[in-house]
């Protein structure tokens, strides 16, 4: 991962930086250098550590190595292809992007004009955010966003906290849809959260055979993908069922959480072959709107990440504007965008929700309580325009706690879910 940072980074800090241990590098997510003061890492989901000028690390800042002025203005110019003034839009907003979607965040003095931020000048803080790539990141949880009316994605919200992995699970969400990757299913994803009535019964073989059937179902599921459902999350487990028959056929259970899900008595591979993948469900258009240019890590226009095939990327665009100009010009199936929060954001994805246009966000925030604070975006949830709502923990030890709920907050799944090593949102 250092290597791709080989262009930006001055001698001295590079070879700094390429001495630390492997297993450092493999996991390192922030990389702040501060002139005149220690040189600080960030690694391994919650680690930071201080480099020392022999390139090992030291919890005490005072044997940490510190960058000079020269190093940091070697830094910038690097940064700005040796003309500052070209970047002056990035050094009003406070980062830029690099390649392979690395965030570089800046501070120093702020020049003003008409009450406003200008650029910043003197920069004297660096932090270089990695970003990396999770492939299949997002396939324990597409199933529990399926919409089987729609064949395609729910409104859904993915809320989260700095760097606890929401870029990186948007991401690999939009591969998969764009791929028509749709992932099979749970077969007591009913009683998760997932798709409601997947199956169609055979015959009814009583309610504790039911039972009996959803619990191994789910035992099954969380065998093969190593993760926990949430089927007994009311409390009563699968032994407080009560069945009726609907008028199909087909058995009707009613788990004690209040979620539903019919379940066949004596089951039938419903799904072919052994892909994993739900046949019958189209590869879907996507159009991400990427103003940071961190989700797809452009260059001159094209995707440095896997975003699938059927994805169109506008870079480097206001998210309200650039979700607009996808609306009007790309037709897309499901429109993706980083990071929303302002009420121009709020009514681009109203109008895309109008339109027919299946939507998928990001926004900083520790719950949809915390979310729900910011009116912009406590009008979409009041409104419940998102069916789905994902909540991601700040992570632990590479892992983050991760819940997907109803639009009314009910928890549909829940897991510890695997998040890149590098920087995800």
């Amino acid at each position: 991962m250092l290597i791709s940072l080989a262009p930006i980074l001055p001698p001295s800090l590079k070879k700094l930086l390429l001495a630390l241990p492997e297993d450092v590098q493999a996991g390192l997510e922030e990389i702040r250098i501060r002139e005149e003061r220690p040189l600080e890492i960030g690694f391994g989901g919650a680690g930071f550590a201080f480099v020392t000028p022999q390139g090992d690390l030291a919890a005490d800042a005072g044997q940490a190595y510190r960058p000079g002025r020269e190093e940091c203005r070697a830094l910038l110019e690097l940064l700005t292809n040796h003309s500052v003034y070209t970047f002056e839009e990035e050094l009003r907003r406070g980062y830029i992007t690099i390649a392979g979607g690395h965030r570089v965040g800046l501070a120093g003095r702020t020049v003003l004009e008409h009450g406003g931020v200008k650029l910043i000048r003197d920069v004297g803080s660096f932090n270089i955010r990695l970003a990396r790539e999770l492939p299949g990141a997002a396939r324990p949880v597409l199933p529990h966003l399926m919409d089987p009316a729609a064949r395609s994605v729910h409104h859904t919200l993915i809320i989260a906290p700095p760097q606890a992995g929401k870029t990186t699970l948007l991401r690999d969400l939009v591969r998969l849809i764009s791929r028509g990757e749709w992932p099979q299913p749970p077969a007591a994803a009913g009683f998760a959260g997932g798709l409601d009535g997947a199956w169609r019964a055979g015959g009814a073989g009583g309610v504790a055979a039911i039972a009996s059937q959803a619990a191994g179902a789910e035992a099954a599921a969380e065998r093969r993908s190593g993760v926990r459902l949430d089927g007994d999350a009311g409390g009563g487990g699968y032994g407080a069922v009560a069945s009726g028959l609907s008028a199909d056929g087909a058995v009707r259970v009613a788990v004690a959480s209040g979620l539903s899900a019919r379940v066949p008595a004596a089951p039938a591979a419903p799904f072919a072959g052994d892909s994993g993948v739900l046949p019958g469900w189209p590869a879907r258009k996507v159009a991400v709107v990427d103003e940071r240019s961190e989700l797809a890590a452009c260059v001159k226009g094209v995707p440095r990440f896997d975003l699938g095939p059927r994805t169109d990327v506008m870079d480097g665009c206001p998210k309200a504007e650039g979700m607009m100009m996808m609306i009007r010009s790309l037709s897309p199936d499901v429109l993706a965008v980083d990071e929303i929060g302002r009420r121009e954001d709020a009514a681009a994805v109203q109008e895309a929700a109008h339109a027919g246009i299946r939507v998928i966000a990001t926004a900083h925030g520790a719950d949809a309580a915390d979310i729900g604070r910011r009116p912009a975006l406590r009008e979409l949830l009041d409104e419940a325009l998102f069916t789905r709502l994902v909540v991601l923990e700040r992570r632990r030890e590479g892992r983050a706690p991760l819940r997907v709920c109803d639009s009314a907050g009910r928890t549909l799944f829940a897991v510890d879910a695997a998040v890149a090593a590098g920087r995800g949102g």
